[in-house]
């Protein structure tokens, strides 16, 4: 788009002032001595020199800065006479102007990495600012509205790619810009048909087919057919053969399409997991044509982005994602016309507690929020939960081969200190995956003498003479890990931590560690996510154990029934706790906060809001 004059005039100027402005910056951190509003004797030549330009662009520096009222300059001339500066304009004032400028240009990591060395004061004035430019807003236009959701994520994106997503940020995002061949509703009682109006499968449950809609366009406007549905399962088995929810897409024998509506896949053996499996958005459909043309590059903020969901990508630039709603749709047409995520770069978190910036959002999720004056916020409570745990590495020789040992260690992890040192709302002790009450601590208090001499004796009756241990987890749970490291070292366990990304949990890397520190989240797709999570520590046990575990999950596998499969579940998790190879810590309620006068509310996945479902009156 070509700018008038008048718009490039006023860019000019606005870059102009930009520049003016860090020749300031420089300037005053030149003099970190000065006061403000106190003079400081100096000559031209030596702020030249503090700039490096010449003395006749020092000149005009000054006398534009003396204009924008940033100093007051006093000219003396003649030899040995030197001039008076003084800064009149605060640093941290004109720096958070910067900052700000930047943000509304879209580039918000570059806003923050200019104020962090400042201090936490000052980029806490500007998340206060930020709020503010949070929540819906419309535009008219002569007769027409756009009404656009600006998106806080306290999170990065590093991916959009459905086979490479690990956060949940980023599965948040693919849920709005992809669909699958089914869904599942948000009891996890139900699978619901999607891009696929129907599907059968044979008495063994080993074949299934399934019949896609007609009519159903990516958002590059080719229709969808079966083939990319084969394309997709195919590309998921080559890109991630190890990763979630492997185990059932490299369960498929044979992919057949007999036309362009229906795909027929049959499976090694029976899974009852497959059908739940292809509600997740790990099996989003995507378009053959684009992922080849795309490579390693689709999915990224640099290549391209598309699937046949309610919103398309629009652009992507400094962390800020923008979606609009996809007019072709083949469900009804989104409410709102425009989404902007802004991704908020590490160090960028709200303080929750802060009423006055969360009262410019009209949509906060996994919040706690106190003191609310009546009516003024309301809160769901989002049906799936987090569930905090330890699990141990049984291949590693050290201490925890001794199963008294892994008791010790239990004991040792005081869980109502824990849960006092976490606190919030939304923590409450866990005891298991499934709704079982936790028991009631027996430790007494983690100070308290008689707790320190129990940990003492059941350490020294196991044999442990203090050797080190190794904890691995991912960066977002190191807080955990420091309290466990804590209490562990209180009861007079050496412990170290070995953070290592999210992507290399899965791989040979954690097989090194003597304990691992994940959470697990508890939703519709509870069954899919502890088969995974179960087949993960058969990989860090005993031969024995490993061999029961699996028996034990082919009959999960191959059980119809919803409540014969719980009972299942609960047996494997029983031998695990009595073996001390699983050690539950909390589990965290989410909450989705709310204005009133935002409309369609309805959660989706992991209780983040549908953006497809909002309006606002």
């Amino acid at each position: 788009m070509q700018l008038s004059i008048a718009e490039f005039h006023i860019l000019r100027i606005a870059e102009v002032q930009v520049k003016i402005r860090r020749h300031y910056f420089i300037l005053r951190e030149a003099y970190p001595q000065a006061t403000d509003g106190v003079p400081l004797q100096v000559t031209t030549a030596e702020l030249a020199e503090k700039l490096d330009c010449t003395h006749r662009n020092m000149v005009l520096l000054l006398k534009r800065m003396v204009q924008e009222e940033w100093i007051e300059w006093t000219a003396r001339r003649g030899r040995g006479n030197r001039s008076l500066l003084t800064f009149a304009k605060p640093l941290d004032s004109l720096m958070l102007e910067e900052a700000e400028e930047l943000a509304m240009r879209g580039d918000l990591q570059s806003a923050l990495e200019l104020l962090q060395p400042r201090g936490a004061a000052l980029v806490g004035r500007f998340q206060q600012w930020l709020s503010g430019q949070f929540g819906f807003q419309t535009i008219v236009e002569g007769e027409r509205r756009t009404d656009t959701l600006r998106f806080p994520m306290p999170s990065t994106i590093d991916s959009l790619d459905p086979a490479r997503i690990h956060y949940v940020g980023e599965s948040h995002l693919v849920n709005q810009l992809f669909d699958g061949l089914v869904r599942m509703d948000v009891r996890g009682d139900t699978v619901l048909p999607h891009l696929a109006h129907a599907w059968e499968t044979n008495e063994a449950r080993t074949e299934w087919t399934f019949f896609l809609r007609k009519g159903i366009f990516f958002h590059h406007g080719r229709e969808m057919t079966s083939s990319d549905v084969k394309y997709t399962l195919r590309r998921l088995h080559r890109l991630a053969p190890n990763g979630l929810y492997s185990w059932v897409y490299n369960g498929i024998e044979q992919m057949d399409t007999p036309d362009d509506l229906t795909i027929r896949f049959r499976l090694k053996t029976r899974n009852e997991a497959f059908l739940s499996f292809l509600s997740t958005n790990r099996a989003s459909i995507v378009p053959e044509d684009l992922c080849e043309q795309a490579g390693d590059s689709f999915g990224q903020a640099s290549g391209a982005v598309v699937g046949t969901g309610p919103f398309r990508l629009a652009g992507s630039s400094h962390g800020i994602w923008i979606l609009e709603a996809f007019p072709s749709y083949f469900q009804e047409r989104p409410f709102l016309d425009r989404v902007e995520v802004w991704t908020m770069p590490p160090g960028a978190d709200r303080k929750e507690e802060d009423m006055e910036e969360l009262r410019q959002f009209q949509v906060m999720h996994n919040v706690r929020i106190e003191g609310m004056a009546g009516g003024e916020w309301e809160q769901v409570r989002q049906s799936g939960t987090t569930c905090k745990f330890l699990t141990i590495n049984e291949l590693k020789n050290g201490p925890l081969a001794n199963a008294a040992f892994r008791s010790a260690l239990d004991y040792a992890i005081h869980r109502t200190e824990l849960l006092r040192r976490l606190s919030g709302d939304v923590i409450e002790p866990a005891a298991s995956f499934w709704s079982r009450p936790a028991a009631e601590g027996t430790q007494g208090d983690i100070e308290d003498a008689g707790f320190r001499h129990s940990c003492s004796d059941m350490l020294r009756e196991c044999g442990y003479t203090g050797e080190p241990l190794t904890l691995t987890t991912i960066p977002q749970y190191e807080h955990d890990a420091a309290l466990i490291q804590e209490m562990l070292g209180k009861a007079g366990i050496n412990l170290h931590i070995h953070l290592i990304a999210a992507e290399q949990f899965k791989g040979k890397e954690r097989m090194t560690a003597d304990l691992l520190l994940f959470a697990i989240m508890l939703d519709e797709h509870r069954e899919l996510r502890l088969i995974d999570l179960y087949k993960s520590m058969m990989q860090h046990m005993d031969q024995r154990t490993s061999d029961v575990l699996g028996d034990a999950l082919q009959l999960i596998l191959g059980e119809p029934d919803a409540s014969a499969r719980m009972s299942l579940f609960m047996k494997i998790e029983d031998e695990l706790i009595k073996r001390h190879s699983l050690l539950f810590l909390y589990r965290k309620h989410l909450k989705t906060a709310f204005h009133p006068s935002v409309q369609g509310i309805s959660l989706e996945s992991l209780g983040w809001v549908r953006f497809r479902d909002l309006w606002f009156r």
